[in-house]
Formats: C-alpha cells, sequence, structure tokens
C-alpha cells in the first residue's frame, strides 16, 4: 500500500529544510480517481472539510427553508469562521430567531482568532462566548434542526437523532461505510472515511443539479460557500481568498490537523487532501497547487501565490527561504 508522499517543501539558502507529506486524490461524479498522490484509501478524519455533508440534511429535509435561512445561513453553517464581527452577528441573531441564547450551543468558548474581535474582548476584560467559536455557524444550523423536528437539547451526542440522520447523510454522499468517529474540536462526532470517499462526495457535490432533492440541496450549498466565502473563513483567510481567486469556479474548505476539500462544478471534480503532520501552512500551499494544476486558480494571481509559492521572512522582514509544492505536485 502507498504511504504518504512529499508535497510541500521549505527551501533556505539554496538547500531544502523540511519536507511536509500527505495524501490527495482528485475524483470525478463517477467515483473515478482522475489523479491521486500517497495513498487514496488513507483512512483519517476530515474535521471541518466535512461541514458542507453536515449541512446537508437541514436543507434537503426542507427545514432550511421552513426556518427561513437565507444564503447566508448556509454559508455559516459550513464555516470555520475566525470569531469576526461579520460572523458572531449574524449567529447571535440566529439563536435570537430561535428563541435561544449562547447556552444552547455545546461548543466551547472560543477565543476570536480575528485579531479585532479579540482587541476587543481584551481591551474590555471580556471573556469568550461559545457563539465565538469557530464551528458556532455550524452549530446554528444543528440547532435549527433540533428546533424543527423537536429534538432534545443535547444534540452532539452520537446516538442524537440529529447525529445519527448526519452519519447516514455522510456514508451515503461518500459511498462507503465509516469504520468509526471521534469527537471534533466543537464537541461533534467527526467520522473517519477514506480519502477517496470524501473527494467522491465532493465530486457529488461538484455534478449535482436540481434533478433531485438532494442535488438541489448541493447545489444550494455550494453556491452559498462561494457566494460568501468570508462567512466561511475570513477576509484574511486561506479559503477566503482561493474562492475569491476562483471566482465562482470552485468551493474549498479547510479543516483541522491539514485536510482540506475543493468542489470544482465546472470540471465535475472533488478533491480530498491530508497533510500528515497536520500543517495548515502545507495544506493551504498543497491545495493551491492541485487547483492550479487542475486548471481551476492561476498560480500568478497574487491571492494563490501567497499560498502555492509564499517567500518566508523572519522577524526583521528579510526573506530567507521560501515554501513551494513539490515536483509531483509543482507542474501546472
Amino acid at each position: 500500500m502507498t504511504g504518504a508522499v512529499d508535497l510541500v517543501e521549505l527551501w533556505r539558502g539554496g538547500r531544502l529544510e523540511s519536507v511536509h507529506q500527505g495524501h490527495a486524490v482528485v475524483m470525478n461524479g463517477a467515483g473515478e480517481v482522475v489523479e491521486s498522490w500517497g495513498n487514496p484509501d488513507h483512512v483519517t478524519y476530515p474535521r471541518s472539510s466535512a461541514k458542507i455533508i453536515q449541512a446537508l440534511p437541514m436543507v434537503e429535509s426542507g427545514v432550511a427553508d421552513r426556518m427561513g435561512l437565507t444564503q447566508a445561513h448556509l454559508a455559516l453553517s459550513c464555516a470555520s469562521h475566525s470569531g469576526a464581527a461579520i460572523h458572531t452577528d449574524p449567529v447571535q441573531r440566529w439563536l435570537d430567531d430561535l428563541g435561544l441564547n449562547d447556552d444552547a450551543f455545546r461548543c466551547g468558548p472560543q477565543w476570536p482568532s480575528d485579531l479585532p474581535a479579540r482587541n476587543g474582548l481584551v481591551k474590555t476584560d471580556d471573556s469568550p462566548c461559545r457563539y465565538h467559536n469557530n464551528c458556532s455557524g455550524k452549530h446554528a444550523g444543528f440547532l435549527t434542526m433540533v428546533a424543527a423536528n423537536g429534538w432534545g437539547p443535547e444534540y452532539v451526542e452520537a446516538d442524537h437523532p440529529l447525529q445519527q440522520v448526519i452519519k447516514t447523510t455522510f456514508e451515503e454522499v461518500c459511498e462507503n461505510t465509516s469504520p468509526g468517529w471521534g469527537i471534533d474540536g466543537c464537541s461533534a462526532p467527526n467520522h473517519a472515511m477514506s480519502m477517496r470517499g470524501v473527494a467522491h462526495a465532493m465530486a457529488r457535490f461538484a455534478v449535482a443539479d436540481d434533478s433531485t432533492t438532494r442535488g438541489a440541496a448541493m447545489v444550494r450549498l455550494r453556491e452559498a460557500t462561494m457566494a460568501h466565502p468570508a462567512l466561511v473563513a475570513n477576509v484574511d483567510r486561506a479559503c477566503t481568498h482561493l474562492m475569491q481567486a476562483g471566482k465562482g469556479a470552485v468551493s474549498v474548505k479547510t479543516g483541522a490537523e491539514g485536510y482540506f476539500i475543493a468542489i470544482i462544478p465546472g470540471k465535475g471534480l472533488g478533491v480530498a487532501l491530508k497533510i500528515m503532520d497536520g500543517g495548515t501552512r502545507a495544506s493551504e500551499c498543497a491545495m493551491a497547487a492541485i487547483l492550479c494544476r487542475l486548471g481551476v486558480l492561476d498560480k500568478d494571481d497574487p491571492l494563490v501565490s501567497r499560498y502555492r509559492n509564499p517567500d518566508l521572512k523572519n522577524f526583521a522582514g528579510l526573506v530567507t527561504g521560501d515554501m513551494r509544492p513539490a515536483a509531483a505536485l509543482a507542474s501546472v
């Protein structure tokens, strides 16, 4: 069985200093491998890259429409946001609309990664709330399902009806049985799956149309993420920048521990990527390189090159080296 392969390199003084290894696979809607690196059958947790699947039952069941959710709500339900005001304000309004408060969330409080929001809390000697959690949009979607169906409040328990329908949906769109689950950073179950399975699921999102209920729901979610990239991440994040550079050609979503997915509607392709050391910088570089390789992004676009081949600088601002895709990914 193929092991992880070199995907991203760091160079300093003309010498290779570090290497990030991983697995990646590109699939089409028919479930065929278009291209792969490493082991397409490597099994791991997709983490937050699975949020678009976790949001799918809310849309295809009709709950999103019955509860009056907008496209922005759908984007937030797929988000790993930075806790900026553009995220927390609508999440709090969403909670208000459900007649709930911060205590209803089962994700923990988290300091915002957005600096203005973080500094605002520090300056007022305030503490972060659960709505600051990067997954609060997803959890607002969870609570919407709970409210619409009259389910109990402990919605992150693995045997809760919400998590059962999410598990079923996840396995259906991946067309594979998950071998098990772990607890994600936001306390919800996260189901393990092969790289091939997740990439196939993303390809199914890519080729979806309005001819079926599930297909229409997939279209709505992928279009929501591409229409509101800053809600999915933040104005200074890789997901946002790569979607902006794609100009409606791709939806991307990062996950913890070096996972990353892409949905490419125009080409009918899905991508799943895992950096084995969990490095976010490497997953961003590798995903940007794969999307350039597939002709979705331009490697010379400044929004792309800052992730695909950025200069490395020290604290004095001197360029000390560079990060680049390994040879297997580099050609475009």
